[in-house]
């Protein structure tokens, strides 16, 4: 089943919690962007490989991604 995950990212803390869950490692530190509070947020990198499992989502602290089934 794929996915789509959107990030609300200039609340992201960049805290990676996400990136460590990911089973398909599609999840990185985007270090080219840094949001208002000043950190580097996380992005999906190859968004055709999620599988919609919402580790990500589950973990964050901050309650900011959201993962939706295709």
């Amino acid at each position: 089943m794929a996915g789509k995950v959107t990030f609300c990212q200039d609340r992201c803390k960049g805290c990676e919690l996400c990136v460590s869950v990911c089973p398909k490692g599609i999840i990185v530190i985007d270090q080219e962007v840094t949001n208002r509070k000043g950190y580097h947020p996380a992005a999906v990198k190859e968004m055709d490989k999620c599988i919609a499992c919402a580790s990500c989502a589950k973990i964050c602290p901050d309650s900011i991604i959201t993962v939706e089934r295709l």
